[in-house]
């Protein structure tokens, strides 16, 4: 059941992949139980049989006996050959994270005395980044007396939002956090 080139006796953790592999599905000699419900390779129905015999008609069709569904009262195993059972699940499984997008937050820092070039830099760059799908944090730091003037802070903040020119939706206005001022904007739709 288990190919040694592949994982690697050496490796500290074939054991572990080994029973992990091997508890994802009872197949032929792993499945111990007395009664079975067994569907052939075409689906349909051959009823409850003993393991031995519905492993025997496994072997005369040159396929494995897997257990689908331990849980149910008989047990049901299915007639398949995992291997292939196996390799198109992988396949399924890699187009699936293939097409998959994951969001990432990235972060824009301004500051309360930013002038307007500068300003139209970053939101160049926050553009960018809102056209890859990604989500934006833009933070500004408050330093001194600053704080003091939190509200100047946040009409920065207003100001570069308007700039993006409706390409982006606020997830969250501008909230006054400590020393921080923050915002968060998504690409709009």
């Amino acid at each position: 059941m288990c190919n040694r080139v592949a994982y690697g006796v050496g490796d500290p953790n074939f054991f572990a992949r080994y029973t992990t592999i091997k508890d994802q599905h009872q197949i032929n000699g792993d499945i111990r139980d007395k009664e079975v419900r067994v569907i052939s390779a075409t689906g349909e129905q051959l009823g409850i049989m003993s393991s031995a015999e519905a492993l025997r008609i496994a072997d005369e069709e040159n396929l494995d006996l897997v257990k689908i569904s331990p849980n149910a009262q008989p047990p049901v195993c299915k007639i398949m050959n995992y291997g292939k059972f196996k390799f198109e699940q992988s396949k399924r499984e890699k187009e699936n994270r293939k097409n998959q997008k994951i969001v990432e937050l990235k972060e824009i820092y301004l500051s309360m005395t930013i002038d307007i070039g500068d300003m139209n830099v970053k939101a160049k760059k926050t553009l960018e980044i809102l056209g890859d799908g990604n989500k934006v944090k833009v933070s500004i730091k408050m330093r001194g007396r600053q704080m003091a003037h939190s509200a100047m802070g946040v009409d920065v903040m207003k100001r570069f939002f308007e700039m993006l020119d409706g390409k982006a939706v606020m997830d969250k206005a501008p909230t006054t956090e400590g020393r921080h001022i923050m915002m968060i904007l998504s690409p709009a739709k």
